[in-house]
């Protein structure tokens, strides 16, 4: 990325100032965690069977641990270093529960985590064009982030897209003891995944749903557990999940937020949901979708400020 500023009409490049130590890196991300990758911090440097795990977060939306390592350079396998990590947390799930409640103001109790949401994340100035194409699988525990600071205390923060990776890990996960087991505990969940239960009606009803919400700008869609969540700058802003005969959203604005004229989105503030936020609406036909855009778009206008 070149980066520029306009001073009088001219462009006047803005130079990189790379950073010196890892260390550098990991207090950055850490003071600002939840901005950049809606994580909770659990601790630093927590060590644990001969190895030491940078940072060790929390995601609240999958109810899971996230470990974070930091490199400056480009020489290491991102599949043999990320497996071992969630090896070694899935071995040792008691410790990562004892340090979090150590450090953090709430109890977790073990029956409220997901360990199936387990992942690992690299941050990284670059990776080698070997290491992106390492991650490009459909089903991968493991991202790559690029950071990067500029002379203008410019940061930079870039997830590698997987370019629509069609393959499995498990296709390569023969004779490699750790992929295999983490891949039979920890599971990534896709599009597909949420689709394939569903009739035509119901797929081409989320497609044309899709398609609407694809064209606000910087919208990514990410596959959880339960629901499909559409988010924006990290946040979700719209949450589907699958019925047998419609979809069922969860609109994320606070009660008294949301302007529904029609009265269509139901009060969800007091009752248990899976989705983000306090408006839940169903919708099982294509007819249904203008209206409902208008809703979905005040929270993005929302969560996009």
């Amino acid at each position: 990325m070149v980066l520029f500023n306009l001073v009088a009409g001219k462009l006047a490049h803005i130079k990189e100032k790379p950073f010196v130590l890892e260390k550098n890196i990991q207090e950055l991300v850490e003071n600002n965690l939840a901005n950049l990758l809606n994580l909770e911090l659990v601790c630093s440097e927590f060590a644990i069977k001969n190895f030491r795990f940078d940072t060790v977060a929390f995601d609240r939306k999958s109810m899971a641990f996230v470990v974070i390592e930091y490199k400056r350079n480009q020489n290491f396998s991102v599949i043999d270093q990320g497996y071992a990590y969630l090896s070694v947390m899935l071995n040792n799930k008691s410790d990562f529960i004892l340090e979090y409640n150590e450090n953090c103001k709430d109890k977790l109790k073990k029956d409220s985590l997901d360990w199936s949401q387990s992942r690992v994340v690299f941050i990284a100035p670059s990776f080698s064009a070997y290491q992106k194409e390492a991650v490009n699988f459909k089903d991968l525990p493991i991202s790559l982030w690029e950071i990067r600071r500029y002379a203008n205390s410019t940061i930079s923060f870039n997830e590698i897209r997987k370019m629509g990776a069609p393959e499995s890990i498990k296709t390569i996960s023969k004779g490699n003891d750790k992929v295999s087991q983490v891949s039979r505990e920890i599971v990534v969940y896709t599009e597909d995944d949420h689709v394939k239960s569903c009739n035509r009606e119901i797929t081409e009803l989320y497609q044309s749903l899709k398609e609407a919400i694809l064209t606000f700008d910087d919208v990514e869609m990410i596959p959880r557990k339960l629901y499909i969540a559409f988010t924006v700058k990290g946040t979700n802003f719209v949450d589907i999940h699958f019925l047998k005969k419609g979809l069922k959203l969860w609109i994320n604005l606070h009660k008294g937020e949301l302007k529904d004229i029609e009265n269509k989105a139901r009060d969800v503030s007091n009752t248990g949901h899976w989705g983000n936020g306090d408006y839940e609406i169903q919708i099982t036909t294509p007819a249904q979708l203008d209206y409902l855009m208008t809703l979905i778009k005040q929270s993005y206008i929302r969560h996009r400020e």
